[in-house]
């Protein structure tokens, strides 16, 4: 555990408005914040005037490890996390194997553990064995090994009859079944991006928004038969963010998830045929887009996760039909946030923060995402001021693969603690 004053700092109080702080920690804990703090012999930090602010969590990534290390490892993906600012990840399980088992969700953390560079990595196991929809796991042994919450992300479970049985046995243990929406019966042979106006001009195969928005309507009236907490991933339609809303009105239990890129991009904004563009759900219409930001500011969506999803640039060179789906986001979700919805007046700085901290934390149970005395000292340190362009080339994951590339931000972290412990700062990114 680790002791020191972090001086010269600035925190977002109560109100929202920003003020100058001085934070101490004793034994990974935060144990006092105030003003003109500082004893003799004590490790002193001097953040000059930098913002603090709990550490970041992402509850939707793709650590790529056990199976695709060429991708991604825990080693990398963490240490990417900490780029980023993030304390906190859940990895999906979409591994090989597929993370169904004990034995892998032991694997991951005890790599983590021996691997990882400090970041708090939070396995979620699958909801049906190879996360082939056919046979459930067993959730209660998954649980107790240490996963955080079930899903099949990267295919939709296509049965109501497994997915409600699912449901029920999940929430009899009371844990989370976070879904990727999608009715493989709308889909075409290779579609891969929106079925809008950039698939027709290109001569693509299209996703349509109404494949996510029927499995989003179906699995909301299972979890209301069966009281589970239903969680939606990505969620990019606006028929999906009408049902969830609707979903809420309700009291029912049941959270969203949308993504940096999906915030700040539509399909009007793909250059051509880029691969790195193409992720799954797709970049839909401006309205969608427009949408979404709505739903976060009015809280029907509860959070921001990055669903970061590193691939070789060999994969993403493979052509928009051939390539996988997804982009990388850990290292640049709370500067591009900030720079775009921040300053230019669309969320306050103390709502960007929450969405990313405290709110995943308490939709998800865990312990983090507050800065306050005698919580775990779990930081992120973000210089608001200097602008950097994003350099893939630079990025602590293997993964390259951004659609941001070149873009020009401000809000970027500096330094992240892990129980008062520093495991990334600025100076290592440099070196």
């Amino acid at each position: 555990m680790e002791n020191k004053l972090l001086q010269n700092g600035r925190i977002i109080g109560k109100d929202g408005e920003v003020t100058s702080a001085d934070i101490r920690i004793r034994d990974g804990k935060v144990t006092e914040i105030g003003q003109a703090l500082g004893e003799a012999g004590e490790d002193v930090v001097d953040l000059s005037g930098k913002l603090v602010i709990p550490g970041l969590i992402d509850l939707h990534i793709h650590l790529r490890e056990p199976g695709f290390e060429a991708k991604e490892t825990i080693a990398t993906g963490s240490r990417a996390a900490a780029r980023g600012g993030y304390t906190a990840v859940a990895c999906m399980p979409n591994t090989k194997p597929v993370t169904d088992s004990t034995e892998v969700v032991r694997r991951i953390i005890e790599t983590n553990e021996r691997e990882g560079c400090g970041v708090r990595v939070l396995p979620i196991a699958a909801i049906t064995r190879g996360s082939k929809g056919g046979e459930l796991t067993d959730m209660s042994a998954l649980k107790e090994a240490g996963a955080a919450a079930v899903s099949d992300d990267g295919v939709g479970v296509q049965s109501p009859q497994m997915m409600k049985a699912a449901m029920r046995l999940a929430s009899s243990l009371d844990l989370t079944v976070t879904a990727h929406c999608e009715e493989e019966d709308l889909l075409v042979p290779g579609a891969c991006v929106h079925a809008g106006t950039f698939a027709e001009e290109h001569g693509l195969p299209g996703i349509p928004g109404e494949s996510e928005a029927i499995h989003v309507g179906r699995d909301i009236l299972l979890a209301e038969d069966t009281g589970v907490h239903y969680h939606v991933c990505h969620i990019s339609a606006e028929a999906s963010v009408r049902l969830v809303r609707e979903a809420k009105s309700r009291g029912q239990r049941v959270t969203a998830e949308v993504t940096p890129h999906h915030l700040l991009l539509c399909e009007e904004d793909i250059p051509g045929l880029d691969t790195h563009f193409k992720m799954n759900p797709p970049l839909r219409r401006k309205r969608d887009r427009e949408v979404l930001v709505e739903a976060l500011k009015d809280g029907t969506i509860d959070f921001i996760a990055t669903d970061h999803a590193p691939h070789t640039a060999e994969e993403k060179a493979k052509g928009m039909k051939e390539a996988p789906f997804g982009i990388v986001g850990l290292e640049t979700a709370f500067p591009l946030l900030y720079t775009k919805l921040v300053e230019t007046g669309v969320l306050t700085l103390s709502e960007l923060v929450e969405k990313m901290t405290r709110i995943p934390a308490e939709c998800f149970g865990l312990p983090w995402g507050v800065l306050e005395e005698g919580r775990a000292a779990d930081l992120a340190i973000i210089d608001l001021e200097t602008k950097r362009k994003v350099e893939p080339a630079e990025f602590a994951s293997k993964g390259k693969n951004t659609p941001f590339a070149g873009w020009e931000l401000k809000g970027w972290p500096v330094m992240t603690l892990v129980e008062g412990r520093i495991i990334w700062q600025e100076t290592e990114a440099k070196a």
